[in-house]
């Protein structure tokens, strides 16, 4: 499927009108960016061989972690949706909507501490 940038970024927007109202609160706690694709580096920090097995990325610190000694200068949580990878898997708009709105979702699990065996999708 090809897809200009802009395209997919309206999708992206369109998705996430579309969380319930406990994850678009929480999903307005950290910044969601665009990628075209995972580095190599992200790839191996997770000991992933392919880049399509990465649809999105939480990094930050779990709100169930979250301490007021946090030692200052720490960067703020940060979801990367992975448009490669999903463009690459999906096959129609809906299709791309649907996945990019379980990746938040996913995502924002880990914001909230969850494992991956814990998530809703």
């Amino acid at each position: 499927m090809i897809v200009s940038a802009e395209e997919f970024d309206t999708w992206i927007r369109e998705a996430l009108t579309e969380l319930p109202p406990r994850f678009a609160a929480l999903a307005n706690e950290v910044s969601i960016v665009v990628e075209a694709e995972p580095s190599s580096e992200v790839l191996q920090d997770l000991e992933l061989e392919s880049e399509d097995d990465l649809l999105g990325l939480y990094q930050g610190v779990p709100i169930d972690q979250a301490s007021f000694f946090q030692p200052a200068g720490e960067l703020p949580a940060r979801i990367s949706i992975y448009r490669g990878p999903i463009l690459r898997l999906c096959r129609t708009k809906a299709e791309v909507i649907q996945e990019v709105r379980d990746t938040v979702v996913h995502e924002l699990g880990h914001h909230v501490g969850l494992d991956d065996d814990e998530m809703p999708y």
